[in-house]
């Protein structure tokens, strides 16, 4: 059965390199292809601006700088994101507040329910 994930592109944004190691392994065994890694701001604004992706992972705290700004740039592009944090839902502003939130440590199996429901539905 082919999964809403099979052959999704997904941009990584993590500044922490055991979990990126950890999201690339499941994501790539829900089927999905990493279009992007990105564990610092700048480049992680240049390639939400640029690549061409059909989902992300956002980390809300890179190297001390919220990526919030990341996140509008990837709305504004109408692509759906996931927000990966240890600082709960409270930390979200308003108006990226309907992004899933992954609280860290998470399993695949809340990741690939999380970018289940970026992508609009559990199927």
């Amino acid at each position: 059965m082919t999964s809403v994930l099979t052959g999704r592109r997904v941009l990584l944004v993590e500044d922490e390199s055991l979990i990126l190691m950890l999201v690339e392994d499941a994501l790539a065994d829900f089927g999905c292809e990493i279009a992007g890694v990105a564990s610092r701001f700048d480049d992680a604004v240049s390639k939400a601006r640029s690549l061409d992706f059909e989902l992300a992972i956002l980390d809300v705290n890179l190297n001390g700088q919220r990526t919030f700004p990341i996140a509008e740039v990837i709305q504004a592009r109408g692509i759906p994101f996931v927000f990966a944090t240890g600082y709960g839902a409270t930390s979200i502003p308003e108006a990226l507040s309907t992004a899933p939130i992954l609280q860290k440590p998470f399993a695949a199996p809340e990741l690939e329910r999380a970018l289940r429901t970026a992508l609009g539905g559990d199927s």
